[in-house]
């Protein structure tokens, strides 16, 4: 009776084990190739549970999902052979199962390795056809397309895509540091020197103009006060004309008191003229003014 519940466990344990060695599951954002003797006999598995044969089939599994890899302090020379060291980062992913397990083994490590050497080929032949100014004053977003575009064919060949690069930062070393830095300095003070020139020039230009063209305005406006003025005063000798050939004599006697009340005022001064002179005519005889 021991030997046979015995014997029972020991077959339920190996019908356990055969059914366990007899299946596999995939997660979501995983991929799986199954091989036999190192060929590829299945790589499309929806996730879920799958069934292989034991012994024989051998599944590999891989994280399909975006993965990321940081590559700090690399070396690079620009085109007038200055030294940067540059950190960067690669967003990357699993395009074709196939492709990456025979190009890498199926190993993170490897394809990071041989994505690093490509994203550093690609910089490189950025870098190397700028300066130092133009890399670091760069648009870094024109820099990326740049490197996307060169590296996108050797990830292709790996069976990955990259989703990303990233350069997150660039040092010159330090031993080189100071001397750059003067010699960027110098640069921006003489492009500073020369902006500031033609603005100079600029606004030298600009007020020149702005004064002749008020020159003008005066001119023009002083040409058409003149022109109005000897409108209205040939409009008025007009209107003196009609209202003295209406009646001549209220006319001059008029014209009379103007000059009277200008000459004489209300200020009080003391004005000594002949009172039998033409002026006074109007004082000496108010009512004929002769």
């Amino acid at each position: 009776m021991h030997n046979r519940v015995l014997m029972a466990l020991i077959a339920a344990a190996v019908l356990a084990l055969l059914v366990r060695a007899s299946v596999f599951t995939v997660s979501e954002g995983q991929g799986a190739i199954e091989s036999v003797g190192g060929q590829i006999v299945g790589t499309h598995f929806a996730p879920g549970l799958h069934f292989k044969i034991p012994l024989v089939d051998q599944v590999s599994k891989f994280d399909e999902r975006v993965l990321t890899q940081f590559y700090p302090d690399e070396r690079f020379l620009t085109h007038e052979q200055e030294q940067l060291n540059v950190d960067f980062y690669v967003k990357w992913r699993i395009a074709h199962l196939r492709r990456y397990y025979e190009a890498t083994g199926g190993s993170e490590d490897v394809a990071n390795a041989r994505l690093g050497e490509t994203i550093e080929d690609a910089i490189k032949s950025v870098v190397t056809q700028r300066t130092l100014q133009q890399v670091i004053t760069a648009d870094r977003t024109e820099f990326t397309r740049a490197m996307l575009l060169t590296a996108a064919p050797a990830a292709r060949g790996l069976g990955v895509r990259i989703v990303d690069v990233r350069i997150t930062k660039i040092d010159l070393p330090s031993q080189v540091r100071d001397s750059v830095f003067d010699r960027m300095r110098a640069t921006f003070k003489a492009q500073a020197a020369k902006l500031r020139a033609q603005g100079l020039e600029s606004a030298e230009t600009t007020r020149a103009e702005a004064s002749k063209e008020q020159t003008e305005i005066l001119a023009a406006a002083g040409a058409k006060a003149q022109e109005i003025r000897g409108a209205g005063d040939a409009q008025a000798s007009q209107i003196y004309a009609q209202a003295y050939s209406q009646d001549p004599s209220f006319y001059a006697f008029y014209r009379s008191m103007q000059a009277y009340r200008h000459a004489i005022g209300t200020s009080g001064d003391v004005l000594v003229v002949s009172p039998k002179g033409e002026f006074f005519k109007y004082f000496s005889h108010p009512g004929t003014g002769r």
